[in-house]
C-alpha cells in the first residue's frame, strides 16, 4: 500500500517531508498544485490512498483510478470537489480534517470585516491608480456580529469580536451555548446584523442556504463575509443586492470558480473585497493540516 499527495505546493511538500516518520507507508509526493482531472489516474499509478488538497475528483475519474480506497482530503469542503457519496459506491471511502485552521480562518474573518467596513482594498486600489480616495467607513464597535453556524471557526471569530466591542448573534444547526454569544433564529440574525459571517459546512442541506429571500431579509447596509463555502450563497442574489447597495459591502474568499475568473462580476464592483481563498493559509495551519493527513494515512495503513 502506498499514498500520493497529488497536488502537493512547495510548502505542503515540505512540512509532509519533514512530519514522515520511520515506518509510515510510503508517500509519493507530486509537486504540482495545478494538476488537472483527466491526470489523476496517471499521478496515482495503482495508489491506495489519494492526498488530495484542492484537486477536483468527479466520479468518472476516481473509476479509472484503479486500486484507489482511500482519499484524505486536506480540510472539511470535499464536497466542493467530489461527490462523496458516489465515490463510495465505488468502494472509495473519503476522511476529512477538521479544526486544523480554525484560528487562521477566523483571523482572516476579522481581517475581511475589517478591510470591508473601512473600504481598505477600494482606497489601495484607487491610491496606487493615483486617485486620492477618501473613503467614510463603519464603526464596528458597537456594532452586532451575526455568525451562521457555531464550531470551531465561528467560535473563534466570537472571541475575538467580543474584544472589538461588539456584540455577537450565533444561528446553528443543532443547540449550542457560549459565553457572550446570543443565539437566535436565523430571521431575527439577518435582521438585527451590521455583518453577516457564514460559517457552515457544505451538503445537501446547506447548498443555497443564503437565497435571494435571506439576502433581501438582511439588514440594509449591511456587510457579509464568507470565508466557508460559495455554494452557501445564491451567488446571483448576492451580485444583484451589491449593486443596488442593499450589501454595503461583500468580503469574499471562496468562489464558485476557482481560480475566479478575470472577467467575474466581483472583479468589477467597488464594493466587494476578494481574497484567493486562502483563510487557512498559515505556517501553523498548514502544519496542523499535514499532521492529520499522515495520522489518517497511519490510521488507514494499521486497518491493513
Amino acid at each position: 500500500m502506498h499514498a500520493v499527495f497529488v497536488d502537493a505546493s512547495d510548502t505542503l511538500a515540505l512540512i509532509m517531508e519533514q512530519q514522515a516518520r520511520p515506518g509510515d507507508l510510503p508517500i509519493v509526493i507530486h509537486r504540482d498544485p495545478d494538476v488537472k482531472p483527466g491526470d489523476l489516474p496517471g499521478v496515482l499509478a495503482g495508489a491506495a490512498i489519494a492526498i488530495v488538497d484542492h484537486t477536483y475528483l468527479p466520479t468518472p475519474i476516481a473509476q479509472q483510478c484503479a486500486g484507489l480506497k482511500h482519499v484524505v482530503f486536506l480540510g472539511t469542503g470535499a464536497r466542493s470537489y467530489m461527490n462523496i457519496e458516489e465515490l463510495a459506491g465505488l468502494g472509495i471511502s473519503v476522511h476529512l480534517i477538521r479544526g486544523y485552521g480554525d484560528t487562521a480562518v477566523a483571523e482572516a474573518t476579522i481581517a475581511l470585516m475589517w478591510a470591508a467596513a473601512r473600504n481598505l482594498a477600494l482606497m489601495d486600489r484607487e491610491m496606487r491608480a493615483g486617485q486620492w480616495l477618501r473613503e467614510d467607513g463603519m464603526q464596528l464597535t458597537g456594532k452586532t456580529l451575526g455568525l451562521i453556524g457555531f464550531g470551531g471557526i465561528g467560535a473563534e471569530v466570537a472571541r475575538i469580536a467580543h474584544g472589538s466591542g461588539m456584540k455577537v448573534l450565533a444561528w446553528n444547526r443543532s443547540p449550542k451555548t457560549a459565553d457572550g454569544v446570543t443565539f437566535v433564529d436565523i430571521d431575527t440574525l439577518l435582521r438585527d446584523s451590521h455583518v453577516i459571517s457564514l460559517h457552515l459546512l457544505l451538503d445537501d442541506d446547506t447548498r443555497g442556504f443564503l437565497s435571494r429571500e435571506r439576502i433581501a431579509a438582511m439588514r440594509q447596509g449591511a456587510i457579509l463575509v464568507n470565508t466557508a463555502r460559495a455554494g452557501l450563497t445564491d451567488e446571483a442574489a448576492m451580485i444583484d443586492a451589491l449593486r443596488a447597495g442593499h450589501l454595503r459591502h461583500a468580503a469574499l474568499d471562496v468562489f464558485d470558480i476557482e481560480p475566479l475568473p478575470a472577467d467575474h462580476p466581483f472583479t468589477t464592483l467597488p464594493n466587494v473585497t476578494l481574497s484567493a481563498h486562502s483563510a487557512f493559509r498559515t505556517p501553523e495551519a498548514s502544519v496542523n493540516l499535514i499532521e492529520a493527513a499522515l495520522a489518517h494515512c497511519r490510521r488507514i495503513a494499521a486497518a491493513g
